[in-house]
């Protein structure tokens, strides 16, 4: 099975003192070459801050963009883990040595590999 972990915490790396950011740049580079060994890994990455994102909403087939996300919230997404595991149990212990799991935390996701989401979205499909 696939998951995602999605990573929040109060402060992402342009937000941190430099020496903490190396740190946990650090962290990061050891986690992700320990999942790599596992078999664990599919893929990462980290986001910048949320004055980056973009919002979009389409209403009456009217498109909106508006900066930054749409919700105030004290935690920001600030990257994402997809791995592969037997199952949620896996998944946890996987997820809980991302480093950001002890400065804020981890969402774990399931993803869809239902029979409809595999047709509908061409995964059954070669490029």
């Amino acid at each position: 099975m696939k998951f995602l972990c999605l990573i929040c915490a109060e402060k992402v790396m342009e937000q941190m003192p430099v020496a903490e950011a190396d740190e946990h740049y650090r962290e990061y580079a050891a986690f992700t070459e320990d999942i790599r060994r596992s078999g664990h890994y599919i893929g990462c990455n980290r986001l910048l801050p949320p004055d980056h994102a973009t919002t979009i909403r389409v209403r009456n087939g009217r498109v909106s963009a508006t900066d930054g996300p749409w919700v105030e919230t004290k935690e920001q997404l600030g990257g994402y883990y997809l791995i592969e595991a037997r199952d949620l149990n896996e998944a946890i212990r996987v997820a809980a040595k991302i480093p950001g799991a002890a400065r804020g935390c981890v969402e774990i996701r399931p993803v869809a590999e239902d029979e409809q989401t595999v047709t509908t979205l061409g995964f059954d499909k070669h490029p």
